[in-house]
């Protein structure tokens, strides 16, 4: 059985986490953290997260969260899950990390940090998002650069990063696909006279709205034809099982750093 600690567990991907964690017959909530001053410190992980109490106390520790533990999942703010990872490096315990909104400060301290633990990076965690970048990839070397790429993601109104992190990972896949550098071909918002599409650049556009999952929309343009590529998420269970479909496999890995394409075998 794998000792499993959740951060943030009285979010909404939280609660999601530890009910998987629960429902998966290989792991076992060990342990939850939550920010100082939650009014969820002190109360049963199981019952924040709707579920049986389990006996696993929320803590705003990490040290004392993660202390059972054989691997942590964080889904949480870019500081915070800088903090945990560090907590959990000098702990030795393998870490999960969904969060977004990396710096690219952020991203070299998660790099340097992979030398002391089992590290795994991605900006979403469903089994479908995964395939859909590898999809995307293949699409992007066989169609080459006669295509045009757009990028649309629709998020809840709640959502404080945009573009979301797996519109931006689908970017990094299409212009590494086609030999460009998305820092210079990106193109985020268009208004007024923007002069006609250049044939490099990859749109990637925002929207917020109502409770929206999370959808994903790669649209490659050629003439008289086009291709769509959709992920839709119904529920953020999905995003969840995918998480705990990591830690299962992290667990046993060496120091490093890893991503669900390692996980789901698509590299």
């Amino acid at each position: 059985m794998t000792g499993v600690a959740v951060t943030g567990v009285a979010g909404r991907m939280g609660r999601n986490i530890v009910a998987a964690v629960v429902e998966n017959p290989s792991t076992e909530l060990v342990g939850a953290l939550e920010a100082p001053g939650h009014p969820a410190l002190g109360r049963d992980a199981g019952a924040v997260a709707g579920m049986e109490k389990n006996g696993v106390r929320v803590t705003d520790s990490p040290e004392r969260a993660f202390k059972k533990a054989d691997v942590i999942i964080d889904f949480s703010t870019p500081e915070a899950s800088l903090r945990n990872l560090e907590t959990a490096a000098t702990l030795k315990k393998a870490i999960v990390i969904g969060t977004t909104g990396f710096s690219q400060h952020h991203r070299e301290k998660i790099r340097e940090m992979a030398h002391s633990t089992r590290i795994l990076l991605a900006p979403n965690m469903s089994v479908g998002v995964n395939l859909l970048l590898k999809l995307v990839e293949d699409c992007a070397k066989v169609l080459g650069g006669g295509y045009d790429v757009e990028i649309v993601e629709y998020h809840h109104r709640h959502k404080v990063d945009a573009p979301s992190g797996t519109a931006l990972r689908i970017a990094e896949v299409v212009a590494h696909s086609l030999k460009r550098d998305i820092g210079k071909v990106a193109v985020y918002a268009r208004k007024g006279i923007t002069g006609e599409r250049t044939s490099e650049e990859i749109g990637i556009q925002s929207v917020r709205a109502g409770d929206i999952v999370g959808d994903h929309t790669v649209l490659f343009a050629g003439e008289g034809e086009r291709i769509e590529l959709t992920h839709r998420a119904h529920s953020r269970s999905a995003f969840a099982r995918g998480a705990v479909r990591a830690a299962l496999w992290l667990v046993a890995r060496p120091e490093g750093i890893y991503d669900m394409q390692d996980v789901l075998g698509l590299k």
